[in-house]
């Protein structure tokens, strides 16, 4: 079955040239396209995509509000690829606090674009590290750093952590730790209900605020 992708962005250029990139690939087929995050559910119900390409700003509903809205009231919902002009962009970090699965810039080159959407649909998010160190600083907290002490992650949880923080996905962390990809994925299990969260994404935010990650 091909990944089915909803792109949702104001600007019909960029919605033409995401569909153009993602349908000359055999995996991935677009499902629709909406113009406003206020148009969000009532596609994503109607067309069940497994990702939804998400603009973060947008007039009516942007990104952010999208997002919740689509994880608070979605049975079983898609994967969210934030879409962005700026890396460093405040709104981008609170779309990846709200839920979202990832992002990606749209100046991304065709592979890269195509490799993100892949990478989100098999539940590996794909972050910026260094646009998340940029703003992790500004959103370190005392709760996160308890959160995070309560967590008494294990040596190799930890070590999992912390090169999930650096955007590796599964396969990669196991070349890195000489171990099986199954392993790495029960460790990242446990790292994600220890710390109560989402998705790794979520894992790896809660990792800078609370300062187990330094940010550059």
């Amino acid at each position: 079955m091909p990944i089915t992708v909803l792109l949702v962005d104001d600007e019909p250029l960029v919605r033409a040239g995401l569909r153009a990139v993602l349908e000359a690939q055999p995996d991935i087929e677009v499902a629709g396209e909406a113009a406003d995050g206020a148009a969000v559910i009532p596609l994503v119900r109607q067309l069940r995509p497994d990702v939804v390409a998400m603009d973060v700003r947008m007039p009516l509903m942007d990104g952010i509000e999208a997002t919740r809205a689509v994880l608070r009231t979605v049975d079983d919902p898609p994967k969210i690829l934030v879409v962005t002009t700026f890396e460093n962009d405040e709104y981008v970090y609170e779309a990846l606090r709200a839920g979202a699965d990832g992002f990606l810039l749209k100046r991304a080159r065709p592979a890269e674009i195509v490799h993100a959407v892949r990478l989100v649909a098999e539940g590996e998010s794909l972050l910026f590290p260094a646009a998340v160190r940029s703003l992790a600083a500004e959103y370190g907290n005392s709760a996160a750093r308890t959160a995070m002490e309560r967590a008494a992650l294990t040596e190799r949880e930890a070590a999992v952590l912390r090169l999930m923080a650096r955007g590796l996905s599964n396969s990669e962390i196991a070349a890195q730790l000489f171990v099986g990809t199954e392993t790495v994925k029960t460790h990242v299990s446990a790292v994600l209900a220890k710390l109560g969260a989402r998705d790794r994404t979520q894992a790896v935010i809660a990792a800078y605020e609370s300062g187990f990650v330094a940010p550059a």
